[in-house]
């Protein structure tokens, strides 16, 4: 088989010397169709593998924070309860408050920077692909014209 498949079978057969013009524009404008086609279908696999991975991954998170909040409030008040032997019980919660407040801070700053090095959110294997795909019809499109 000469042609693209799903084609008339007229034009599969027709040799491209022997080809008309119309039969040469649909040709191509079946192809353009279907190559469209693919490298969506591309786009919508590669942002849906990413979307999973990005809510098992949030799922994940959430289930750890909330394990260590429970944990954490413990230490917390073991922390504030030795402190308290040695000063006054509030300036003990204050000190443990502080130290508590500064470790959020930091954490916040990590979770920033994690999340902006996800971004941007684009399909860039499939982009890179139609970038290629277009110069590829850009020099036979100039191919074609040379002759």
């Amino acid at each position: 088989m000469d042609g693209p498949p799903g084609g008339d079978p007229k034009t599969q057969q027709a040799q491209p010397a022997e080809a008309s013009v119309a039969q040469l524009v649909e040709r191509a404008t079946d192809q353009i169709t279907r190559l469209v086609r693919d490298e969506l279908a591309a786009a919508r696999a590669e942002l849906t593998g990413k979307g999973k991975r990005a809510g098992a991954a949030a799922a994940m998170l959430g289930g750890a924070g909330g394990m260590a909040f429970y944990g954490g409030g413990g230490l917390v008040a073991a922390f504030i309860l030795l402190l308290a032997k040695v000063m006054w019980a509030w300036l003990a919660a204050l000190v443990v408050a502080v130290i508590l407040l500064a470790v959020a801070g930091l954490l916040a700053l990590s979770g920033k920077k994690q999340t902006s090095k996800m971004m941007p959110l684009k399909p860039q294997s499939t982009l890179d692909s139609v970038r290629t795909d277009v110069k590829s019809v850009q020099q036979a499109a100039k191919k074609g014209r040379g002759r």
